[in-house]
């Protein structure tokens, strides 16, 4: 089987979560653009399965959740118009819960932004912690019953409502209101009021959005398949709690929290995509065409 040397697919896995578009990692890695969008489609699913087996019974005490906007295709006013756009095609909210200490992201969700899709985000998150957390998302409706039905009473849950000042002549065309304040609202249990943020959830938005060009405003690198977008999401929460050191906490969000012993390397995701590979099969007999 023809198979990209590891130099060569740990290079252009590197340029994937550095914010490169697959268009100029296929110019400066000299291969095809095809081969960018398999080897990333690999990395996903290999990334999920990493996650999805690591990210297990973490004792967290503060978690901070949130939603982010992208779309797939066009934008949802342009689905309408747009000509064979997919099923998926429109508005797509990435679900994002992140420990407030280490900095892990713990769970996340690749969907809308409605109530079935917080259900799920918040099942998946309540598997993969133990104990009793203290957990804040913003003022989004969806939250409360998506909370109740995964945590019950093993919870202290709040969330922070911020107030916004009117703009003379309307906000910008990204730019909400000017934020004036914050109101916190304690929905069960008994969460520290000191500790009833969404700062590090808001400030990892912004990691994404500086690190996948696909998140990136008013640009031509987006998703253009929902697979693509899921998979690009996942190589980069694996290598955002594994392979790269934060800063503040000199270590890796994954060793912070417990969840592995050492720094992980781009070279480990390879090897998870080869472990996954399906086995190679002898070539047959060449035939003529008629």
């Amino acid at each position: 089987m023809n198979k990209l040397p590891l130099a060569k697919r740990v290079q252009i896995l590197s340029m994937l979560c550095e914010g490169s578009s697959m268009r100029s990692i296929s110019r400066v890695a000299d291969v095809s653009i095809n081969t960018v969008s398999k080897l990333l489609a690999e990395a996903g699913e290999a990334c999920i399965a990493i996650h999805d087996e690591m990210v297990r019974n973490v004792k967290s005490k503060r978690i901070q959740c949130d939603e982010i906007w992208s779309f797939c295709y066009a934008k949802q006013a342009n689905v309408k118009a747009a000509k064979r756009a997919p099923i998926e095609a429109g508005d797509i909210w990435t679900w994002t819960a992140i420990d407030a200490d280490t900095k892990l992201i713990l769970s996340y969700f690749v969907g809308d932004r409605g109530r079935e899709s917080a259900h799920a985000f918040m099942c998946d998150l309540r598997m993969r912690t133990k104990g009793i957390p203290q957990l804040t998302t913003d003022s989004w409706k969806a939250y409360i019953p998506a909370v109740e039905e995964a945590f019950g009473r093993y919870v202290d849950f709040a969330q922070l409502i911020k107030i916004f000042r009117s703009t003379p002549g309307g906000a910008g065309r990204y730019s909400p209101g000017e934020c004036c304040g914050t109101k916190p609202e304690i929905r069960n249990g008994n969460p520290e009021r000191k500790h009833i943020s969404t700062s590090y959830v808001e400030r990892q938005n912004l990691t994404m959005r500086m690190s996948m060009r696909r998140f990136t405003r008013l640009t031509n690198a987006f998703s253009k398949k929902l697979d693509n977008h899921v998979a690009a999401i996942a190589l980069y929460f694996v290598f955002y709690n594994f392979c790269r050191i934060h800063k503040s906490l000199r270590v890796s969000p994954a060793m912070a929290a417990g969840v592995s012993g050492r720094l992980w390397s781009l070279e480990d995701v390879v090897a998870k995509i080869d472990e996954m590979a399906p086995p190679s099969k002898p070539r047959g007999p060449y035939k003529k065409r008629a």
